[in-house]
């Protein structure tokens, strides 16, 4: 197995140290998330579609630099999600949304996945008592199932034209909303993680 997968041997005993730990007088369930950022903007995304035989697609086209951000939690467990729209990345920000994901059912505690980027430091910003942040390896993305939730989002989001950042915000709103339980769980579903979750937390 690859070196930068041994984190999944660790996994297990990481998870059973936290319920050990765990205040069952404070917290009434616990949940798994997988946090991630992704950039959207109005520059358009070409990318491959379907056309009849013979015939040139042609994709509307525009060259913006306008850019909006989602922060997103999505749970592979119950398929539950939290989602932001902000504009632009920064510890302050990445700050403010733990602490309001840690008002989104506050009874429940949150172990949340989360890669090395630069501005998720936790130095010098506090975390809530209900979360409790998992890094994965430096610059291995594939440990973070929630790159499979911005592809989902990406596939639709390509090769089509916003003029204005309120039509793309509108779209995005829609799109994240429109993406029921089971679709997230399926998306998000990773059976290292998975299992190490059930056997500690479900067993």
């Amino acid at each position: 197995m690859n070196k930068r997968w041994n984190p999944f041997l660790k996994l297990p005993l990481t998870l059973n140290k936290l319920r050990i730990s765990l205040n069952k007088n404070k917290h009434t369930s616990v949940n798994l998330y997988f946090q991630d950022e992704s950039r959207f903007g109005l520059m358009t995304h070409v990318r491959k579609c379907l056309t009849a035989s013979g015939i040139k697609p042609v994709i509307p086209y525009q060259h913006k630099f306008s850019t909006t951000y989602l922060y997103g939690s999505y749970s592979p467990i119950n398929g539950d999600s939290f989602v932001w729209e902000v504009n632009g990345v920064s510890c302050t920000v990445f700050e403010q949304y733990l602490k309001e994901f840690s008002l989104h059912k506050p009874e429940e505690y949150k172990i949340v996945v989360i890669d090395n980027a630069g501005f998720h430091s936790t130095k010098h910003i506090q975390i809530p008592d209900n979360i409790y942040l998992l890094r994965i390896p430096p610059y291995s993305p594939e440990l973070n199932p929630c790159e499979q939730i911005w592809q989902y989002i990406k596939n639709r989001y390509k090769n089509q034209l916003f003029k204005t950042m309120d039509s793309l915000k509108n779209w995005l709103y829609q799109t994240v909303n429109s993406m029921d339980t089971e679709t997230i769980k399926s998306i998000t579903s990773n059976h290292h993680y998975l299992n190490a979750f059930n056997t500690a937390f479900h067993n």
